[in-house]
């Protein structure tokens, strides 16, 4: 069932009822509903998008209150019943969007409005939540998932909305193993919450995210346990990744978390490194080749990730625009999720 409307892109209220779509993610619709409820909240959808009905209307034929209604309606949404797409030919995200896969064919982008003046927190967490709804829909039983960690996955994970799949695994493509991640758990949280969305399996990369020598890597790598993950990061039907940048306008977390000394930063500076996808960097023109500090990092040669058919990159800062800008010239990514402000600096017209 879907819904289009012709408007701007903002929170809309239905004059019917005065039911605010964008409130209704606030309702407390049950995250797992029973038979009876799906069934009801589709019955309820169609009377109020196909036939017009207020929720008044809706409530007095089926016996129902007008709050449960609306419950049922928002239960509707969350669970994908009702797909509410806006069409606005005027609109600036869908022109941006259009320009992107105009100079970049291979890509498919969804650029996400965002109000005038947004801050950095905000820019975010629209994004966040376009690329937690994208996810939804992308997942299926059974299906391997690669993530790369950082401050954007993270935010996806809290945003994506629990929905159970059967056998459903995500797997670290870069290590993150230290003493800071010990203490703050950030990574494993992020792949915990993701697999706990869908009640499927985490698996951590137990690596450093970078070795002090490539010779230490390459016997790590005849270990067991990382051939395991490292089998599982191949399997992956879908890679999900941002891109990394010193100019971010939130950090970076491989850059504000002390994974990298200034040695490290000065020599990628030297060797014209501008981004990076887990941890393996590139320059500006999308090559990686003899970049040193990639032999010495736990992440996956950027070639599985160039010939990968569905890889999906999600970034929301425009301080990444120069980085984004050279993945997409690289062919790293295949799918786009991305803020208006920063896809406008990636076309330069920032």
């Amino acid at each position: 069932m879907h819904l289009n409307r012709c408007s701007p892109a903002a929170p809309c209220t239905d004059q019917r009822s005065g039911f605010t779509y964008a409130d209704s993610v606030n309702d407390d619709a049950p995250d797992d509903p029973t038979d009876q409820q799906a069934a009801q909240a589709v019955q309820v959808a169609r009377l109020y998008y196909h036939q017009g009905l207020t929720t008044g209307d809706i409530a007095r034929e089926l016996g129902l209150s007008r709050p449960k209604v609306s419950r049922l309606l928002a239960l509707a949404r969350r669970n994908g019943t009702v797909d509410i797409r806006i069409h606005d030919p005027q609109g600036h995200p869908c022109s941006l969007q259009a320009r992107l896969m105009e100079r970049w064919p291979g890509v498919q982008a969804q650029v996400v409005g965002l109000p005038p003046h947004s801050t950095q927190d905000l820019r975010l967490e629209r994004v966040a939540l376009a690329a937690a709804h994208w996810l939804g829909s992308a997942l299926r039983p059974g299906l391997v998932v690669g993530l790369a960690w950082g401050n954007t996955l993270d935010a996806v994970s809290r945003a994506l909305t629990p929905r159970p799949l059967s056998g459903v695994q995500f797997v670290q493509l870069n290590g993150s193993a230290s003493v800071l991640e010990l203490s703050s758990g950030f990574v494993g949280g992020t792949l915990t919450r993701l697999a706990q969305a869908v009640r499927g399996q985490a698996h951590l990369f137990p690596v450093p995210t970078f070795f002090d020598d490539p010779a230490t890597k390459q016997a790590m790598w005849r270990e067991r346990s990382v051939q395991h993950v490292v089998q599982l990061q191949r399997q992956a039907e879908l890679l999900l990744f941002s891109v990394g940048s010193p100019h971010a306008a939130l950090p970076s977390h491989v850059y504000a978390a002390g994974y990298l000394d200034p040695d490290d930063l000065t020599q990628l500076e030297r060797e014209g490194a501008v981004g990076d996808i887990a941890t393996m960097f590139f320059r500006a023109d999308g090559s990686w080749d003899g970049l040193s500090l990639n032999a010495r990092s736990s992440g996956p040669d950027l070639a599985l990730i160039r010939d990968h058919p569905n890889t999906a990159c999600i970034v929301a800062d425009p301080g990444k625009a120069a980085a984004l800008r050279a993945a997409l010239d690289g062919g790293l990514l295949r799918t786009l999720i991305v803020d208006e402000t920063t896809a406008a600096g990636v076309l330069g017209e920032g």
